[in-house]
């Protein structure tokens, strides 16, 4: 079952990152990320109390839901959909992949885990990997908003690590998965509605058939079942060991992005790429002896 759960989130989010870059234009970054959530809680609820399984969390649960729609639902979404526009898709997937090292440091400050020197190597495999492949991008920063997009992407990678801790402790105190991602879903669209209205964004309509296929997309394939099938990997094998799933984002990603967004390849990228999925092996690599450690 767990090989099936890491096998789906690895194809989902791993295709998710095209279906942003094809979003990215006339509607907004706020209202398209508004769209994604709504059509998602939507779906899911609506699932949910055909199959008589809709649930209502207990009072003292809302701020925790609160929290996972702020952190997976909503602001760490306006910060990848924002570097789509000076990233390429598949770039944005490879920042995405350090959400291992972030959720191993997240881990420990919030549950105590420990963090061995294995985790301290592959940190700075990962950081020199990163440089690399970002490398030909950055010198041109000043012109394409490179820093800035890697600026917004990981802080997205932030905001969705702590989200990540967020969703383990709603695991632990017997919130489902799917009752926290559909009302957290829900809570999410409602937090952009706000943003939407306060900051006077302009609602723009889907402009054609591209960008309604990507929606759906992203809201039914890439939320109801990428985030189902993800939280449940951090429920039964913890938040270190499922992020090793987004290891794998990058090769999908810029495979994808090689083909319908031109991204070019050079021998820095190969070499930065190399690194840094080896650097998320050597974190979360099982041990040739000696007990695992919880993730």
């Amino acid at each position: 079952m767990n090989a099936l759960l890491f096998a789906a989130t690895v194809l989902i989010w791993g295709t998710t990152w095209i279906a942003i870059a094809m979003q990215v234009g006339p509607v907004p970054v706020l209202v398209s990320v508004f769209y994604r959530f709504a059509v998602a809680a939507l779906v899911l609820l609506a699932g949910l109390a055909l199959a008589g399984r809709l649930r209502r969390p207990a009072g003292r649960d809302w701020p925790w839901i609160g929290a996972q729609a702020l952190c997976l639902f909503s602001m760490n979404f306006i910060c990848f959909y924002a570097a789509a526009a000076y990233l390429p898709s598949g770039l944005i997937s490879v920042i995405f992949s350090l959400a291992t090292l972030f959720n191993a440091v997240n881990a420990r400050i919030f549950f105590g885990d420990r963090i061995t020197a294995r985790a301290v190597l592959a940190s700075v495999l990962g950081i020199s990997g990163l440089a690399l492949l970002l490398g030909p991008e950055s010198a041109g920063a000043v012109g394409g908003g490179a820093i800035r997009g890697i600026a917004l992407a990981c802080l997205g990678t932030m905001l969705f690590s702590l989200g990540n801790m967020v969703s383990r402790r709603n695991s632990a105190a017997g919130i489902p998965p799917l009752q926290a991602n559909g009302w957290g879903m829900a809570c999410g669209a409602g937090l952009l509605l706000a943003l939407i209205a306060a900051t006077g964004t302009p609602v723009v309509a889907p402009p054609d058939g591209r960008y309604l296929g990507a929606l759906l997309y992203l809201a039914v394939v890439g939320s109801v079942i990428g985030f189902t099938t993800y939280l449940m990997l951090v429920a039964r094998i913890g938040s270190a060991r499922a992020a090793y799933a987004t290891v794998l984002f990058p090769i999908v990603a810029l495979a994808l992005s090689t083909a319908y967004e031109g991204y070019a390849w050079h021998w820095q990228g190969v070499l930065g790429l190399g690194l840094a999925l080896l650097g998320n092996v050597a974190m979360f690599s099982r041990p040739r002896t000696g007990r695992v450690q919880p993730a």
